[in-house]
């Protein structure tokens, strides 16, 4: 995998076998930040981390700050590997855990940006019920989802872009 564009853009990191995660494409990764526009100084959490493909995308592009939060062993190992290659270890905190865990231990920490990159084989639906909690009033929630699967609702906020890339889709929520 690569960077797509930014400070660091060009260079190459490690993705996760297996499984458990499932890489973010290239192109699906340039229309994130495509909608999202210019992220500089802004806080991310990127949830079900995997590569942290999505941190990297974000310190790259000018963001100040970002959380990777991953369960998986030999993914969180992986996303340390990066940071510590792309020299970002003082931008990006890498937490192994659950993100329902994770999300209750720091219930009141907020981010402009949240991405939510679930494994699609096995969604846990009930840690992203939390995600809503952690999102600044005018901050952007992304979720990456199966393409064939109806969007997903979370209460607290609103559907304000869909874009379907075959097996996926991303739903952009911000508050009404």
């Amino acid at each position: 995998m690569r960077v797509i564009s930014g400070s660091l853009g060009g260079q190459n990191f490690e993705s996760p076998h297996g499984h458990r995660t499932h890489p973010m494409s290239d192109k699906i990764r340039g229309a994130i930040f495509g909608v999202l526009g210019d992220i500089s100084g802004c806080s991310v959490l990127d949830a079900f981390s995997g590569s942290g493909a999505l941190a990297i995308e974000a310190i790259s592009r000018g963001s100040s700050s970002a959380v990777a939060v991953e369960v998986d062993a030999g993914a969180h190992a992986i996303i340390v590997k990066n940071i510590q290659k792309l020299g970002i270890e003082k931008k990006v905190k890498v937490v192994r855990a659950f993100v329902n865990a994770w999300s209750t231990r720091h219930q009141d920490q907020l981010f402009d940006i949240i991405f939510a990159d679930p494994p699609y084989d096995n969604i846990p639906y009930r840690d992203l019920k939390f995600l809503a909690r952690h999102l600044k009033p005018t901050g952007t929630l992304v979720l990456s989802w199966p393409g064939k699967a109806d969007v997903y609702y979370i209460p607290e906020l609103i559907e304000v872009q869909i874009k379907k890339y075959g097996d996926a889709q991303l739903i952009f929520y911000k508050y009404a």
